[in-house]
Formats: structure tokens, C-alpha cells, sequence
């Protein structure tokens, strides 16, 4: 590896280290983050458990786990599970958009305020 090579490498790993300023863009970027994280979260942990409930439904229909648990006819307690299931996942995007809308409205005039600034200034 020459000397060139070997600045480069360094200058690389050097960066990585080396504390950045912190712009209106990093704020805006962070602001719109937490806008949308805290939404995306819910919706992907409500939307897993309404699909297991809903497949927790579909076992007890479908295979002898009913038995097991000491039920004597699982198609009408399977069918209940997996509805209750199926509506979880069936509300999950209409609760996303109706909690993103929410802490957009929240957030708004922060986010247009920022982004005025950094527009303003080009």
C-alpha cells in the first residue's frame, strides 16, 4: 500500500471519529424522525400481533392443539381467535395514518418553521 493509499485509509477512519457540526437539516431530519418513528413502531408490534393471534386462530382450527389445551370442539373458538386476529390487522393501517396524521399536525409548524429557514437561506 503506497502513502497515498495509506493518507486516504486514515483520513477515512479519522472522520468517523471526528465530531460533526450539527446543522438545521440534522434538526429537521430528527424532528421528522420523531414524527414518524414512534408511529411506524406501533403499527409494525400491533400489526405482528394481530397476524399471531389471527394464526393462533388458525391452529386451533386446523391442527390438535385444541385437544391438547383440553377443548373439545375448536372450530368455533379457533374461528372467534382468528377474527379477533383478523380485525386487529384489518385496523392497524387505519390507525397508522390516523396517529401519523396526529403528530403531524403536533410537529407541523416546527417542521415548516426549519425547513422555511433552510430553504430561505439557498
Amino acid at each position: 500500500m503506497n502513502k497515498n493509499d495509506q493518507q486516504f485509509l486514515a483520513q477515512k477512519i479519522r472522520t468517523q471519529y471526528v465530531e460533526k457540526p450539527s446543522t438545521e437539516l440534522d434538526a429537521l431530519r430528527a424532528l421528522d424522525a420523531k414524527v414518524k418513528r414512534p408511529v411506524q413502531q406501533f403499527a409494525y408490534t400491533f400489526g405482528s400481533i394481530g397476524a399471531m393471534v389471527m394464526g393462533a386462530g388458525m391452529s386451533l382450527v386446523m391442527t390438535d392443539i385444541g385437544a391438547i389445551l383440553g377443548l373439545a370442539s375448536t372450530m368455533v373458538p379457533g374461528i372467534a381467535v382468528g377474527i379477533v386476529g383478523l380485525g386487529m390487522v384489518l385496523v392497524n393501517y387505519p390507525m397508522y395514518q390516523s396517529l401519523l396524521d396526529r403528530r403531524k399536525k403536533k410537529y407541523a409548524p416546527r417542521i415548516i418553521q426549519l425547513s422555511e429557514k433552510i430553504m430561505g437561506g439557498q
